[in-house]
């Protein structure tokens, strides 16, 4: 496993996906969000893995059956009998990337794989800092957010 740590984000690639993954480049896109929504001090870790993976977490944690492209795991979420370590504070989850799944979403929605996985780190980060997209007015919030992000990526890119 190929893993990336900038200080306080951390990705980590499944060996088989090393190539294809600018594990730096989806460091950068969860530090802009960090940045763009000012929480300084948050740390997360990123893992591209398989779909099999994902799909397991997928059916663990939500009850789904199959893969989906990214899961987010808030880890600031209060979680009845559990109390976090203080240090964990600006801990703020984990965000898991299915790649096969992301590569043919990519591709049918004719995107670069490498533009959809930045967009996916974003994604997921706002997942961590408390963004959804359950409901119309979550989901346009959410979005206006993460095109904002993605835009500034792009800019400075």
């Amino acid at each position: 496993m190929k893993i990336l740590s900038e200080d306080k984000i951390v990705v980590e690639v499944d060996e088989i996906y090393a190539a294809e993954v600018d594990a730096a480049d989806l460091s950068r896109a969860i530090t802009a969000t960090l940045l763009a929504e000012e929480r300084l001090e948050g740390e997360a870790t990123l893992l591209v893995t398989t779909d099999e993976e994902v799909a397991a977490y997928n059916q663990q944690y939500r009850g789904v059956e199959g893969p989906t492209d990214v899961l987010s795991f808030a880890a600031q979420e209060p979680t009845p009998g559990f109390i976090s370590a203080p240090e964990m504070a600006n801990y703020l989850g984990d965000i898991v990337v299915a790649l096969p799944f992301t590569r043919r979403q990519a591709a049918a929605l004719g995107r670069r794989l490498a533009d959809e996985l930045r967009l996916l780190a974003v994604h997921g980060t706002l997942h961590l800092l408390g963004y959804d997209h359950a409901e119309p007015d979550e989901e346009a919030a959410m979005w206006a957010r993460q095109d904002a992000i993605l835009a500034g990526l792009a800019d400075s890119g």
